[in-house]
C-alpha cells in the first residue's frame, strides 16, 4: 500500500518545489494599515510613493537598492570594521575581493553607485562630447549631462517592445554606435556606457557575444568601454541559461570574462552585493585611476574609505563573494520569476522576458485609456498602494524627466511600474499577495482617472515630484 500511494502521489506531482538558499534567523514584523490609513497615508505622500513613510507600507518593492537582508558571516564582518580614517584593512579587503570576481586593476570605494557616476563623468566628459549606452539611468544620464555630455540610446528596438520574446534586450544596436562615431567624429565620443540587466528596460540582460563585438568596435575608434556593473550578476545567469557555450560555466567565470571585455566600472553595491550602503569605481587606466583617486578626496571621503565606514566596506567584501554562489542568485532571480508568472497566467501585461531585479507591469497597456501626459505608471504605482499597502515605483515618463534644451516631457516609449523584489527579504507567500493584489486593481483597471503634477523639483523629479488625483 504505502508503495502504491507513493506511485499515485508520483504521477499526480510532476514537478518539485524549489526553496530559498537560507534559513531566517532574525524577523522584522510588518502590518497592513487600514484602507482609511491608507488613503491618508497616499494623500500626505502627493501619491508619490517614495514620499510614503515606511512603517505606513505593508510589503515594500520600491527599490533592490539597500534593501537586502546581510547573511551572518556579513554581519560578523560588521563587527570586524576597522575604522582608520586612512587605510583601513577592510579597504583591502574589499579591493582583493573586486580584483578576484570582476578583475580590474584599481579600485575608488564611494558612499553608492550615483558617487562613481559622478567622479566618471567629471574624469571622462568634456563638454560637447556625446555618451551613447544601452538605454538612459536617471541618476547616470544626469550626471553626464551635468558634466557637459549628451546622452544618445544605442539600445536595440526590441527592449522598447514590452511582448517581444528577444533574449537580450539590452544589447546594444552596433549600427547604431558605429553610425554615431561617423556623424560625431571618435574624439567628440566620451566613452560608451553599457549596463546588464537594463533598469529601464525592464531588467533585460546583455549577451557575451554583444559586449565582445561592442568592445572590438570601441577599441577600433580608441573609445573606451565603460559598465554600470550593478546588477552583472543577474546579467551572468541569464548568459549561462540563454548563451550557447555558457551553460557549464559557473557564474564567477562569466561575469569575470563579461567585465574583461570593458575598460572599468561603476558598482551600486546596494544591489548585487547584498549590502545596504556602499559602492565603488573601478578601471585598468592608470592616468584615469590617479585623476579619479585624486577627485575622490574632494567629493568622497579619502581613497582607502570613499565615503564608507571600515565596517561596511568589510560587508561589501563578503557580499560579492556571496552573490555569485549559484543557489542564491538562481532563488533570487527565481522569485522574481515566480510573481511575473502569476502575473501572465492572469493575462497582466509586463515586461517580457521576466528580468531579473523586478517585474515590469506594462502600465501603457494596464491602463489603455489614461493618455501618458497623465501619468499611467504613477496611477498604478497609487493605486497598488491603496489597494493593499504594497509599495512599487514609476518608471515611465515621471522618471524620464524634461528635455534639457526644450524644457517638455520626455516621452519614453516604455511606461512601466516597477515591482521590485529585495533580496533575501520576503517568501514565496509574499509574492502570491503581491500577485492578487496587482490582479485586484487591474479587474478595477476601467473606473481608474491620472494624475496631474502639481510640484516638481528641478532634478530626478521623480524621488520629490507630487501629484493629485483628475
Amino acid at each position: 500500500m504505502p508503495e502504491q500511494i507513493y506511485k499515485t502521489m508520483g504521477q499526480q506531482f510532476d514537478r518539485r518545489s524549489w526553496a530559498e538558499p537560507w534559513k531566517i534567523k532574525m524577523v522584522e514584523p510588518i502590518t497592513m494599515k487600514t484602507g482609511e490609513q491608507r488613503v491618508r497615508a497616499m494623500q500626505e505622500a502627493g501619491y508619490n510613493t517614495f514620499l510614503l513613510k515606511s512603517e505606513d507600507v505593508y510589503i515594500d518593492l520600491l527599490t533592490d537598492s539597500g534593501t537586502s537582508a546581510m547573511s551572518d558571516r556579513q554581519w560578523a564582518g560588521m563587527m570586524m570594521g576597522d575604522e582608520a580614517y586612512a587605510g583601513s584593512r577592510n579597504f583591502y579587503n574589499l579591493e582583493e575581493a573586486v580584483r578576484e570576481y570582476y578583475g580590474y586593476k584599481y579600485l575608488i570605494p564611494t558612499h553608492q553607485g550615483r558617487g562613481a557616476e559622478h567622479l566618471i563623468s567629471q574624469v571622462c566628459i568634456e563638454k560637447g562630447q556625446y555618451v551613447p549606452g544601452n538605454m538612459y539611468f536617471t541618476t547616470t544620464r544626469l550626471h553626464q549631462e551635468l558634466a557637459g555630455g549628451t546622452f544618445v540610446d544605442i539600445i536595440i528596438d526590441e527592449a522598447h517592445d514590452t511582448q517581444t520574446q528577444h533574449p537580450f534586450k539590452g544589447n546594444v544596436d552596433l549600427a547604431k554606435l558605429e553610425k554615431l562615431i561617423k556623424e560625431k567624429g571618435a574624439q567628440n565620443i566620451a566613452y560608451v556606457s553599457i549596463a546588464g540587466t537594463v533598469n529601464m528596460a525592464g531588467g533585460q540582460p546583455m549577451s557575451m557575444q554583444n559586449v565582445r563585438d561592442c568592445k572590438a568596435l570601441c577599441s577600433k575608434h580608441g573609445i573606451k568601454l565603460f559598465l554600470d556593473a550593478t546588477r552583472m550578476v543577474e546579467n551572468a545567469l541569464f548568459i549561462k541559461e540563454r548563451e550557447e557555450g555558457y551553460a557549464d560555466k559557473t557564474i564567477a567565470q562569466i561575469l569575470i570574462e563579461f567585465c574583461n571585455y570593458t575598460d572599468g566600472a561603476w558598482m551600486s553595491s546596494k544591489k548585487d552585493h547584498l549590502v545596504n550602503i556602499g559602492g565603488w569605481l573601478a578601471v585598468n587606466d592608470e592616468a584615469i585611476f590617479e585623476k579619479l583617486r585624486n577627485m575622490v578626496i574632494i567629493y568622497e571621503g579619502l581613497h582607502t574609505y570613499g565615503g564608507m565606514a571600515g565596517r561596511d566596506m568589510e560587508a561589501l567584501a563578503r557580499g560579492i563573494k556571496e552573490c555569485v554562489n549559484e543557489d542564491h542568485i538562481r532563488s533570487r532571480v527565481g522569485q522574481v520569476r515566480y510573481l511575473g508568472e502569476l502575473l501572465v497566467n492572469w493575462g497582466i501585461p509586463i515586461m517580457q522576458p521576466i528580468g531579473g531585479h523586478a517585474i515590469f507591469v506594462d502600465a501603457a497597456r494596464f491602463y489603455p485609456h489614461i493618455p501618458q501626459h497623465q501619468f499611467p505608471a504613477q496611477t498604478l504605482a497609487a493605486q497598488l498602494y491603496l489597494d493593499s499597502g504594497i509599495r512599487s515605483m514609476e518608471r515611465g515618463v515621471v522618471s524620464s524627466g524634461r528635455d534639457p534644451k526644450t524644457g517638455d516631457h520626455r516621452y519614453p516609449k516604455l511606461e512601466l511600474t516597477r515591482l521590485t523584489i529585495p533580496r533575501r527579504v520576503y517568501t514565496q507567500a509574499h509574492m502570491d499577495i503581491v500577485a492578487e493584489a496587482v490582479k485586484a486593481v487591474f479587474d478595477h483597471r476601467d473606473e481608474t482617472r491620472g494624475l496631474k503634477m502639481v510640484f516638481e523639483p528641478q532634478y530626478l523629479r521623480f524621488f520629490q515630484a507630487r501629484f493629485e488625483p483628475l
